[in-house]
């Protein structure tokens, strides 16, 4: 079982080629797999192993696969980690799963996350948090920490999440796994649980780059049913570059600059020096605009959270609570015992910066720093092929450190934000190890690659050498606890 587990999608995949594999073994080998869960990574479990074993098994990429629990699935609990959806059974399956399961991919679960995917450690979901696999005391990142802690604890060999300000990138970079986060339109967002419409993004989180390529490939395209969409022009491919000739990578010195760990910088600069040595060129760009990212992104995303989650009222779906008759007083008890204290903090924002007399002072202004951080990407990749940046300041922080420090939360996303508000793609790749400040076990540490929108085929080919040239599986194999390390190894 330990050697099926230990392949990533591609490598099970050229194994039942060769006949080396049996597809039932390895769909069945992960089934049993996700039923160990001790990290809370899933909300609901697959518990009918024989009969999601039977679906496509023929097909080629019939790899099980972990869903976030935002994604509508039909019959099935889907919650968004909110008291207020418990027991709420969509009658239609989100367009992304919907393709998946047409390729052949059997639904292992629904992974736990932040709430409404609102945080950056998964500390915020209703049904408890998820524990980092390297470290049980610390957070996995957020909000799609459940699908990052399954697919890096062995309990998933990929999984699906949303990025809307990182929250693919970041799990994916404190708990040493691969996060995409395609284009804005690169795939369906129907079905999808809206928290902030003009941002949020499907994305695969795997083990490597050629794995999250495979995904990608299947989750991408134009979708009726989502106005937004628009896929990628010719598909994609696996990756196959093995150096960085002729790339030129850009450092943005406005980002840079802000406060990062000494031992997260040492492996980004350390990482900076491998893309020279694999032939690439480093240059510094220019992204006035980006620092203010954070606090353009913490006006727009609350703002149009605080009209998605109008309809949570107790009157359709999900929970309802109290009123004895009056309507008013059952709107306000209900999404006052179903919504957590994240959620009511960014409804009460966004509702504050879309009301009248403040619209145009922060919602306004803040889609203006949105536009030019837009083009500040557009000018640096005149220049650039790429712009990199540590994905997140710090490594995996412990338990309940930020819970109280909603600001220093926020921070987390402060590299990963710009990309987002601009709407190109964007993956995070593990880059080392490093101590966290004030001590501790070496966890890992990510590196974001940012392209020009619908760029993916570049991005990922270049990601794919320079995670070639980082080795991190390679060095690090008896750390990694989907090849048998962690804090129990």
């Amino acid at each position: 079982m330990a050697d099926i587990l230990d392949l990533t999608v591609l490598a099970a995949h050229d194994a039942k080629m060769a006949g080396e594999l049996s597809p039932q073994e390895h769909v069945e080998t992960w089934f049993e797999a996700a039923g160990s869960d001790e990290l809370n990574a899933y909300l609901w479990r697959n518990d009918r192993g024989a009969e999601a074993a039977a679906i496509e098994v023929e097909q080629d990429w019939n790899a099980p696969i972990a869903v976030k629990d935002i994604f509508c699935t039909e019959g099935v609990p889907t919650t968004a980690a909110s008291r207020i959806l418990e027991g709420y059974r969509p009658p239609y399956t989100a367009t992304a799963v919907r393709q998946l399961i047409a390729a052949g991919l059997p639904i292992l679960g629904k992974t736990n996350m932040d709430e409404f995917a609102m945080g950056s450690s998964n500390e915020n979901s209703a049904y408890g948090p998820v524990l980092n696999p390297w470290d049980r005391a610390r957070v996995p990142g957020g909000s799609s920490g459940g699908s990052a802690a399954a697919v890096a604890a062995g309990l998933a060999p990929w999984a699906i999440g949303t990025d809307t300000g990182g929250s693919i990138r970041q799990p994916a970079a404190f708990c040493g796994i691969v996060g995409l986060k395609p284009t804005y339109g690169a795939i369906s967002r129907y079905g999808m649980i809206a928290f902030a419409s003009s941002l949020d993004q499907c994305g695969p989180l795997t083990r490597d780059v050629s794995d999250a390529a495979m995904l990608l490939a299947i989750l991408q395209g134009r979708d009726p049913l989502d106005s937004t969409s628009v896929g990628l022009e010719g598909g994609i491919r696996l990756p196959d570059r093995e150096d960085l000739s002729g790339l030129r990578f850009g450092v943005p010195a406005e980002l840079a600059r802000d406060a990062v760990e000494s031992g997260v910088r040492e492996v980004f600069e350390r990482t900076l020096a491998k893309i020279e040595e694999l032939g690439g060129e480093i240059a510094e760009v220019s992204l006035p605009s980006a620092e203010h990212g954070i606090s353009a992104y913490y006006v727009i995303a609350p703002a149009e959270a605080s009209s998605n989650l109008a309809r949570y009222d107790g009157v359709r779906y999900g929970m309802r609570s109290g009123g004895d008759g009056d309507l008013i007083e059952m709107y306000e008890t209900t999404r006052s015992q179903g919504f957590g204290t994240e959620v009511k903090r960014r409804i009460m924002l966004g509702t504050y910066a879309l009301s009248s007399g403040y619209y145009e002072a922060y919602y306004g202004q803040a889609q203006k720093v949105r536009t030019r951080i837009a083009e500040d990407f557009s000018g640096a990749f005149s220049a650039v092929d790429f712009v990199v940046t540590p994905t997140a300041p710090s490594v995996a922080f412990e338990l309940g450190e930020k819970a109280d420090d909603p600001l220093a939360m926020y921070l987390n996303d402060f590299f990963t934000v710009p990309m987002s508000l601009a709407g190109i793609p964007a993956i995070s790749i593990p880059a080392g190890l490093a101590e966290p400040e004030g001590g501790g076990p070496q966890l890992p540490v990510g590196f974001q690659i940012a392209a020009p929108a619908f760029a993916e085929q570049r991005l990922l080919d270049a990601a794919h050498a320079l995670e070639r040239g980082i080795g991190f599986n390679d060095a690090w194999g008896s750390r990694i606890p989907w090849l048998g390390g962690g804090p129990d190894a």
